[in-house]
């Protein structure tokens, strides 16, 4: 018996041409994300009756003290943003030649605390703004501690106040 040898199979290979149709809709509506579906937070105060957007103080202290110093300045405003309970997002102060005065502003989400120092005369200007829950009266004891005025003078106002 003889052995046979197979013939190879032939095999034809096509190119086999796929075809997409795309059956998008003429317009597509977005469903809203989870952040667009929760209530927005409104972070205006509402006391004692009043709706506003917040409590702003202007306060000078006399016959105070340390007036000239950025470090110490920005450890006392780092306390008073603290004790207010306000979220610091940054510090900037410049300090002035030749009397020594410093400007600055302590920028929180909340709003604000500012100041003007003038060495030479002891005296300081502090604006504090606030919304939300934060209370910028907490903010006080902290700056008096640090400064020592002899004399406070206080002015509030209520800011953004809805009719």
């Amino acid at each position: 018996m003889a052995a046979h040898a197979s013939a190879p199979t032939r095999v034809s290979v096509e190119t086999v041409k796929t075809t997409v149709r795309s059956r998008a809709p003429a317009s597509i509506t977005a469903l809203p994300t989870l952040e667009e579906r929760l209530p927005k937070k409104d972070y205006f105060v509402e006391r004692d009756g009043k709706v506003f957007a917040g409590t702003h103080l202007l306060i000078d202290f006399w016959n105070a003290t340390k007036l000239d110093d950025p470090e110490y300045i920005e450890k006392a405003l780092r306390k008073a943003v603290n004790a207010a309970g306000a979220t610091l997002l940054h510090i900037h102060l410049h300090h002035f030649t030749p009397n020594g005065g410093v400007s600055g502003v302590a920028v929180l989400a909340e709003s604000h605390i500012s100041l003007h120092t003038w060495p030479e005369r002891n005296f300081a200007a502090f604006d504090i703004f606030m919304c939300g829950a934060c209370d910028p009266y907490k903010a006080m004891p902290a700056l008096r501690a640090a400064f020592k005025p002899e004399r406070v003078e206080l002015q509030e106002e209520k800011r953004g106040l809805v009719d």
